[in-house]
């Protein structure tokens, strides 16, 4: 039996651009879901649909801002995952930089956590990226 293939929205302000991606993905036979901003302190299960999850119990108004659109993907991977992501670029849907390939670990953190995280990994890839262009320009000096 093949899994059901999902994909969360998160912080997507523009109509425009989430309307295109829900489009490209119901043609491809992949349900979507538009989570609402407060929806960082559930667990992604929770927020999935997944058995076994409840709706987080603590509603305490501690602020968390997180201005980046997410994509998580649930049932999505490798070549498929390629499929998806090309499908989007070619329908002219514009990158979402912070994707999420659900795993059975993931599941388990609150949505808040799971956006820190990107944004951790984030931060470490263009760190690199940085030091690599460095070492480029110096070893053109040279």
């Amino acid at each position: 039996m093949k899994r059901k293939e999902q994909v969360l929205f998160y912080q997507f302000r523009d109509e425009e651009k989430l309307h295109l991606a829900r489009k490209v993905l119901s043609r491809m036979g992949i349900a979507s879901k538009v989570v609402p901003v407060e929806a960082w302190r559930e667990k992604v299960g929770y927020l999935l649909g997944m058995k076994g999850f409840q709706a987080a119990a603590d509603k305490k108004q501690d602020d968390f801002v997180f201005p980046h659109e997410v994509m998580v993907l649930q049932n999505i991977r490798n070549k498929r995952l390629d499929e998806v992501l090309l499908a989007l670029q070619e329908a002219g849907v514009p990158k979402v930089r912070f994707k999420s390939v659900v795993t059975p670990f993931n599941t388990l953190w609150t949505l808040r956590r799971l956006c820190e995280t990107m944004q951790k990994e984030h931060a470490a890839l263009l760190e690199q990226e940085e030091k690599k262009q460095k070492q480029m320009e110096t070893q053109e000096q040279e």
